[in-house]
């Protein structure tokens, strides 16, 4: 993107490049930004995240066209993943597919490490797909709104044509690129969005276009963002835009404002998976099944959870506790029910994460523990030889139980 934003900034007037500015960025991974965009009325192609073979099978039976086909779309923080290949020797990062052809390549890409141009030699480690709906695209272009060190404020860039060709776009055609600073205390005027709507060349549908583009500034500056980029910025079928693909950038000072976005990605860089919702009670699980029903057993007796953020199967000591500082952090959360079935994760070491993430946090809330499963005595053991204020479980009912009660005291 540093790159791109200096032969952008050639070939279209005064803005500088990232490398001279003291900011550090946040990156987001392609699911989360389509949420977030979705969030500000911005048109995002239908998708769901899979963190495991379980998540793909519903994923595709949800995204499926009318021919039985889906996208599935490796996320990493690096561009170039269409062109790129695994280490396994699967050529792509991106697949258009049929659904009973999506577990086999799935099989193949989660878990596996994706080479790109971006990534360099060493490649980076598929942990999460996207399965997204195919959608019907007729034309494609660019739009991205940045920092601009020279006026001190946000600049929107954009092309008529987009998609992977932007960078060599630039170098061979500056005259198609539209650069258009934005004045900070004022804000988008209808007047701005208009005229970008049309360098685009936006010919239907212009007042929605207008309002997908405001759309797009509102939450670069409600979400402290440093970079929006869009591309492909698409025109669909009914030549209505779609932000088909975008990468979203934060600025780490901003983390106090926008805790629900750290927390996600803090999750992610621990291969844990986190969705912030709207209730009180935080809830930590292994499996997204368990996930499920415990919140759906949370809400029966009269609460609602915090969030889902689940270890996996085979989390270590140090993710628990990683767990465990996202949860804390989150003053929404009013108590905290851990609901583990130990198979390849086992009770004990789920206990000992826990036990060292009390002393490693401030504990304010109730701490509610449900452990069964491989070594459960030993993990029931480790929890009530610590001294610490921990509510033990003997089943999920009794844990939603007590969680609930908590609140009230």
């Amino acid at each position: 993107m540093q790159r791109l934003v200096q032969r952008l900034a050639s070939a279209s007037g005064s803005v500088s490049p990232w490398g001279s500015q003291q900011f550090r960025f946040l990156n987001i991974h392609e699911y989360q930004g389509a949420q977030l965009m979705s969030k500000f009325g911005i048109h995002v192609p239908d998708g769901v995240p899979a963190f495991s073979l379980d998540d793909v099978i519903k994923g595709t039976k949800a995204m499926a066209d009318e021919k039985g086909e889906v996208v599935l779309k490796s996320q990493i923080l690096a561009g170039g993943r269409g062109l790129g290949k695994f280490k396994s020797g699967l050529q792509g990062g991106v697949h258009l597919t049929s659904v009973e052809k999506a577990i086999e390549l799935s099989k193949e890409m989660l878990g596996g490490t994706l080479v790109t141009k971006q990534t360099g030699p060493a490649g980076k480690p598929v942990n999460t797909l996207y399965v997204a709906k195919k959608m019907k695209l007729v034309r494609e272009m660019y739009l991205a709104i940045l920092l601009d060190r020279n006026s001190s404020g946000p600049v929107m860039i954009g092309c008529s044509e987009g998609g992977t060709s932007i960078e060599d776009l630039a170098e061979k055609f500056p005259d198609k690129i539209i650069k258009m600073p934005i004045d900070i205390r004022t804000g988008m005027t209808d007047e701005q969005a208009a005229t970008m709507a049309k360098g685009l060349g936006v010919t239907q549908h212009l007042e929605d276009a207008k309002g997908q583009i405001k759309g797009l500034y509102e939450m670069f500056v409600k979400s402290d963002c440093t970079m929006v980029e869009v591309n492909p910025l698409a025109e669909d079928d009914k030549g209505k835009l779609v932000a088909a693909d975008a990468k979203l950038g934060f600025d780490d000072n901003a983390n106090f404002r926008q805790k629900e976005i750290f927390a996600e990605v803090a999750a992610a860089k621990f291969d844990l998976n986190y969705i912030g919702l709207d209730g009180s009670i935080g809830c930590m699980v292994n499996g997204a099944g368990l996930a499920m029903a415990t919140m759906d057993i949370i809400k029966l007796h009269g609460a609602a959870p915090a969030n889902f953020l689940d270890v996996g199967g085979n989390a270590s000591e140090a993710q628990v506790v990683e767990a465990f500082k996202i949860l804390t952090a989150d003053p929404q959360v009013k108590a905290i029910l851990v609901n583990i079935f130990g198979g390849i994760m086992k009770c004990d070491v789920i206990a000992s994460g826990i036990v060292n993430a009390c002393k490693q946090v401030d504990m304010k809330v109730p701490l509610i523990v449900r452990l069964e499963g491989t070594n459960v005595e030993a993990g029931k053991k480790i929890i009530n030889d610590s001294g610490l204020t921990i509510t033990t479980a003997d089943d999920l009912d009794d844990a939603a139980i007590k969680a609930v009660k908590s609140l009230s005291r």
